[in-house]
């Protein structure tokens, strides 16, 4: 019995540490709001963005079960306190793990589009497709979003 409650202590330590790295910001970096604004695309670039995990706490699934099977695994090197010791060590390493691999397999492209402004200045908004734009286009700038005209 006291196996089990080293294994849920460890396993209830193991997440708040964890939540605490977790990331609260859950909206892509993007431009100023407008309303509507006009001018030619100048740049297109590809980047990576990833997911916040459980409901935006950053623990997602790999870490837990990576934590549940390293210590499983742990638990089953030793006696006494060094299988709680391993038990718990086991766990750690597991949740670091599986929470690496989530992150990984958990990336999405996003598109980071560069605007000339027809005011001369120049503004980059971020958004998860580009339909049919391409560098030279002429569009407009609305809620976030670039559209062709």
């Amino acid at each position: 019995m006291k196996t089990v409650h080293a294994v849920a202590a460890m396993f209830l330590t193991t997440a708040t540490l964890m939540s605490g790295c977790a990331n609260t910001n859950s909206h892509p970096v993007t431009s100023q709001s407008y309303s509507s604004t006009s001018g030619v695309i100048n740049s297109i670039d590809v980047v990576k963005t990833g997911g916040d995990g459980i409901a935006g706490s950053g623990i997602g699934l790999g870490t837990v079960i990576g934590g549940v099977v390293g210590g499983v695994v742990g638990h089953q090197v030793g006696a006494g306190r060094g299988n709680t010791a391993a038990t718990v060590a086991g766990a750690v390493g597991g949740a670091v793990v599986g929470h690496e691999i989530e992150k990984r397999n958990n990336t999405q492209d996003a598109y980071r589009v560069g605007v000339r402004l027809d005011n001369g200045s120049y503004q980059t908004v971020t958004q998860d497709s580009i339909s049919d734009l391409r560098v030279g286009n002429r569009v407009r700038i609305e809620n976030d979003r670039v559209y062709r005209y």
